[in-house]
């Protein structure tokens, strides 16, 4: 594992001059419309004396962003969708944008661990409260994930779906792409490159590792409440690799059985490691995905981005996860 000296990060507070909110709707997140609690979150803002703007064009949010940035207005941008929304934003606004999330997706994994419900009234006051932290964040090839990379079969099943789907999704929506995959996939192998050390120059790499089936983590959530790798940490400026070696519909369900009892990572065709960098490729078409949504096929190049992820949390979220009090 290597070698760690993270300094502890502290709780920073927006001016109070930033009056702007931009909440960047994702019409097709969740089972439903989210409009309506959107709506609601603009009417708790405005009574707070917030100027509002409803965006849904990826362009607009872009645009506006960059603008209100630059002059110090913006409060924060608000993703109000799932955590594909949560990616895109922050893959769309300037870097140190504050985020606050709005959970209208099917999972809304970052929302879990950020400890936020789908209360407008609940956002709305972290948004007045302004306490941010800055979290880690990964990058593949040139797109910024928030909670992971899923290499193989996981993917298959994301790239299926969204092949497919037509509007807002459930859970049930993802039973077909899941019974087919378990019916054709093949496993095919994947060789993995990681560097072994945080501080070498140059730095040196690992011996080549191969696979089936792979997870990069950058936070510690994964759907259905699976914990794939549950040491992950958003602060430690490292990603945790979690791989299975078997190629089997047989070893699958041994895998998701051992993730669900916590017994994985102790067996012998469980890898679990940490790094800063790493490659993945193959000789054959392997899908992968991020934060749950379709990233290309391999290969990919995966790097930590310390502290690139500003988010609104609140004070006792702030104190629970270790971060020191605003002065």
């Amino acid at each position: 594992m290597p070698s760690q000296n993270i300094e502890r990060r502290s709780v920073q507070i927006l001016p109070s001059d930033a009056r702007h909110v931009l909440i960047s709707l994702n019409p097709n997140s969740g089972s439903v419309s989210g409009k309506p609690l959107a709506d609601d979150l603009t009417a708790h803002l405005r009574q707070r004396n917030f100027l509002v703007e409803l965006v849904m064009e990826p362009a607009v949010l872009a645009k506006r962003s960059a603008e209100l940035s630059a002059t110090g207005n913006l409060r924060a941008v608000v993703s109000a969708g799932g955590d594909g929304t949560a990616a895109m934003v922050v893959n769309l606004t300037p870097v140190g944008t504050p985020l606050a999330i709005l959970p209208l997706g099917t999972e809304n994994l970052l929302a879990k661990y950020l400890e936020i419900t789908d209360s407008a009234a609940e956002v709305a006051e972290r948004i007045q409260q302004g306490y941010t932290v800055n979290l880690d964040a990964g990058q593949a090839e040139n797109r910024v994930f928030l909670l992971m990379v899923g290499v193989g079969f996981d993917a298959e099943v994301v790239r299926q779906l969204h092949e497919t789907r037509t509007g807002n999704i459930r859970h049930l929506t993802y039973l077909k792409p899941l019974l087919n995959t378990l019916r054709r996939y093949r496993y095919p192998e994947i060789r993995i490159q990681a560097d072994t050390g945080e501080r070498m120059a140059p730095p040196t790499t690992s011996p080549l590792r191969l696979a089936r089936w792979a997870f990069v983590v950058n936070l510690p959530k994964y759907a259905f409440g699976l914990k794939i790798a549950p040491a992950a940490k958003g602060t430690d400026n490292l990603l945790d690799v979690c791989t299975f070696q078997g190629g089997s519909l047989i070893s699958s369900l041994r895998y998701v059985a051992g993730v669900i009892t916590g017994k994985h990572r102790s067996w012998r065709d469980c890898e679990t490691f940490q790094t800063k960098r790493i490659r993945i490729e193959s000789d054959e078409e392997v899908p992968y995905q991020l934060d749950g949504d379709p990233g290309g096929h391999l290969p990919v190049e995966i790097s930590v981005l310390p502290e690139r992820l500003t988010v609104l949390i609140s004070e006792t979220w702030a104190s629970r996860h270790g971060f020191d009090k605003p002065k």
